[in-house]
């Protein structure tokens, strides 16, 4: 698998510095996730998640909990996950997740990104098959082998598991999410995830070079710049500087 998981990061590397939509972002997700899988973070292993996420990204919390009261009360915005794909600059390709109460305003939106950076959005399905939907967890260890014993005791679908500069990165399907990180948290006493999440892995890479660079850059900052979007995963690799 690779360190792929790292693009995401470096992509949404520049709205991080903007903390209010860091915010938003969060407080929609939490909103979701609590709506749909319970308001309690001991039964809802996706809600804890993205607390603990949240936490690390300083996200305060009067934000959390206030999104989650949002969802105990059953009213307040009725947003609704919207992906849509295609082809950026350097024909690299793009999958760009939402989270809207206004899906026409919303594809309005993205559509516009692409086309301003002459870039084409495609059909759903259009470049999704082109990667891996994966659940990544990764924490400091040592002991791989004995991780992934206690992931397969606990029946857990695992892609694979790396260790890196004392780092273990575990991949599993996106469906094994709860049950692997429940698995984790069994066998791992106080164990603190530096990654927790599910993402879009490219299967494989497209060089973004020359003028493209610039172009991509943009296309990304646009698409980050919306409200709606949560996440932009791409297959680009840039040249190292």
């Amino acid at each position: 698998m690779g360190r792929a998981y790292q693009n995401r990061k470096e992509s949404m590397a520049k709205t991080a510095a903007a903390k209010t939509k860091v915010y938003s972002k969060y407080g929609r997700e939490i909103y979701m996730s609590a709506k749909s899988g319970g308001p309690d973070p001991q039964a809802n292993l996706s809600l804890r998640g993205l607390i603990e996420r949240a936490k690390k990204d300083q996200v305060p919390s009067h934000v959390i909990e206030k999104a989650i009261d949002k969802a105990k009360g059953g009213a307040g915005e009725d947003y609704a996950a919207a992906r849509y794909e295609g082809y950026g600059p350097g024909n690299c390709m793009v999958i760009v997740d939402c989270l809207t109460d206004n899906p026409n305003r919303t594809f309005g939106d993205v559509r516009l990104a692409f086309t301003k950076t002459k870039c084409k959005i495609g059909t759903p399905g259009a470049v999704s098959h082109m990667f891996d939907h994966s659940a990544i967890f990764a924490f400091k260890g040592e002991d791989e082998e004995a991780v992934l014993e206690a992931l397969m005791e606990a029946d857990v679908d695992v892609t694979d598991i790396e260790n890196e500069d004392g780092l273990i990165t575990v991949f599993t399907p996106n469906t094994e999410y709860a049950k692997a990180r429940q698995a984790l948290v069994d066998a791992i006493e106080d164990i603190d995830f530096e990654v927790d999440e599910i993402q879009f892995l490219p299967k494989t890479t497209t060089m973004v070079e020359g003028d493209d660079i610039p172009m991509f850059e943009k296309f990304l900052d646009m698409l980050n710049e919306l409200d709606d979007v949560q996440n932009v995963f791409h297959n680009a690799e840039l040249p190292e500087q």
